[in-house]
């Protein structure tokens, strides 16, 4: 599996094993995890671990988390892209087989557009490409920046719930609906 996608001013490709000091300070940095659920990591061996699930995701499902890369200085900005949740262990709340958007980005990067930049792109590619056909998205309530990407690039809310004693927002968009906003 080969990524390579572009934006105005971002590129989007496979995460690979070079990734893993910018990943270790992305997912090392405790304001990134505030509305994750988890701790920040704390060994770069956890970075790798991650980068090896997002790697098998590639070749067992086709599907993962892409580097993001700003084009005007080559940075490592973040990541965004699909995962298939299935199973017992990927649930979110009661919901299960769901095909999930998300992002994750350095602060630093925060309030430029590069989320909704990449996620619009990563629906794009989800439902083109993929030929997926619902792709959700879920946010913490308090994450009103989260909520407010999910909303811009276009999926529908449809309800709350508590996940691991957290109110959780739910959100869906279907491929004929995705159409019809590209039309």
């Amino acid at each position: 599996m080969k990524i390579h996608i572009e934006t105005e001013r971002l590129i989007l490709r496979e995460i690979t094993n070079e990734d893993l000091d910018p990943m270790f300070e992305l997912d090392s940095n405790p304001k990134v995890h505030e509305y994750l659920g988890k701790k920040p990591i704390t060994t770069k061996a956890q970075a790798k671990t991650y980068i090896n699930s997002i790697i098998t995701q590639y070749k067992e499902r086709g599907i993962g988390r892409f580097a993001v890369i700003e084009k005007s200085t080559g940075n490592f900005v973040g990541w965004s892209g699909l995962k298939f949740n299935t199973g017992d262990k990927e649930t979110i709340g009661n919901k299960r087989d769901f095909y999930d958007i998300g992002y994750r980005l350095m602060p630093k990067y925060w309030g430029k557009g590069y989320a909704s930049e990449s996620a619009k792109v990563i629906l794009d590619y989800g439902f083109k490409t993929l030929n997926l056909k619902t792709i959700v998205g879920a946010a913490e309530t308090k994450n009103i920046a989260s909520n407010k990407i999910l909303e811009k690039i276009g999926l529908q809310f449809t309800e709350t719930f508590f996940c691991d004693s957290v109110m959780v927002n739910w959100y869906e968009l279907k491929k004929e609906d995705y159409a019809e906003t590209m039309s």
